[in-house]
């Protein structure tokens, strides 16, 4: 990929961006190029490094996935794996409610017509999570996505993707619970996905 930098600000010019498909993508990680303890993602086009994981943040996916596994039947939680939203973007969300597959999708990746629920957990991505991610997901009108922000004890619920963002948006607390909207008979207590307090 090429960039090129204006001479004046150091800044990149995005209109030069070369813009990366999904299919070039995964075809960079077929031939080596992208190796397996790489930690990216393609997000509109760019391949983007992922933040190395705290101990909170891995301790709240486990949390949730149990609670969200316990609940759920008929479907599959898939926890940091791809996800296709469009062709120039394939993200890895922390846990993705997804249409349940009896190969477990072993012969692509789930598309965002497929998928029930995203969620990425937020210790120091928090900015990234609300605006890039949050667009992102709405663009491929997944229809509901949260975001745990584990120092703040909050839960970011975004419903009803239109024209590229959500229409709807809560925060709860650690006091909070919540239903996905497919799965009103599921209830899920934010503190249960959060580190007890002492």
């Amino acid at each position: 990929m090429l960039l090129t930098k204006s001479s004046s600000t150091n800044v990149i010019d995005s209109s030069s961006l070369r813009l990366l498909t999904v299919r070039e993508y995964n075809l960079m990680a077929q031939v080596g190029i992208l190796t397996n303890d790489e930690k990216v993602e393609l997000i509109n086009g760019q391949i983007i490094t992922m933040s190395p994981q705290g101990s909170f943040h891995a301790a709240a996916i486990t949390r949730t996935n149990r609670l969200l596994t316990n609940q759920l039947n008929e479907i599959l939680i898939r926890l940091q794996l791809p996800i296709i939203v469009n062709e120039i973007s394939q993200p890895e969300p922390d846990i993705a409610i997804v249409k349940y597959d009896h190969l477990d999708y072993d012969d692509r990746h789930p598309l965002a017509t497929e998928v029930y629920l995203v969620m990425e957990i937020a210790d120091t991505t928090l900015k990234t999570d609300l605006e890039i991610k949050r667009q992102l997901y709405a663009s491929g009108n997944i229809p509901e996505y949260w975001v745990l922000d584990v120092k703040q004890r909050q839960l970011y619920i975004y419903r009803q993707a239109n024209n590229g963002d959500y229409e709807t948006t809560m925060i709860l607390n650690d006091e909070g619970s919540i239903e996905p909207l497919n799965f009103p008979d599921v209830k899920i207590k934010v503190s249960e996905m959060l580190r007890p307090l002492k």
